[in-house]
């Protein structure tokens, strides 16, 4: 192939992307950010007398989870209490959290209990 040839389709290549640009490669989901906005969006669309009552079954302990500490993207620290009303802390990979959620009523008087979420900080 001579230079010119190769000059030629190479502008012209070039000319294609420039009109056409490749796709952009699929986003990668992060679970991490997918649990927390999930969670984020359940407890914003309460109700002002709604509670969303967050569960984790692990080990057979049943724990009511109050907070979501994600020390990385990819573990997770839930706190909260267990049947006993003991406070219980559950360390686990965020690809293999199962959370159960479900919408309560809140009793009357009480206080509202709301997840509290702790994200990674950048370095």
């Amino acid at each position: 192939m001579a230079i010119g040839d190769l000059t030629k389709q190479l502008a012209s290549q070039a000319i294609r992307n420039a009109v056409n640009p490749p796709p952009a490669p699929p986003r990668v989901e992060n679970a991490g950010t997918a649990i927390l906005s999930q969670l984020q969006a359940m407890q914003k669309a309460l109700k002002e007398d709604e509670d969303l009552v967050v569960t984790l079954h692990s080990g057979g302990e049943t724990v009511r989870v109050l907070e979501v500490f994600f020390p990385s993207w990819q573990v997770a620290v839930l706190t909260g209490i267990d049947k006993d009303k003991a406070l219980t802390r559950v360390i686990s990979p965020v690809d293999a959290l199962q959370l159960v959620c479900k919408v309560a009523k809140a009793a009357p008087g009480a206080t509202r209990a709301r997840l509290k979420f702790v994200t990674p900080t950048s370095h």
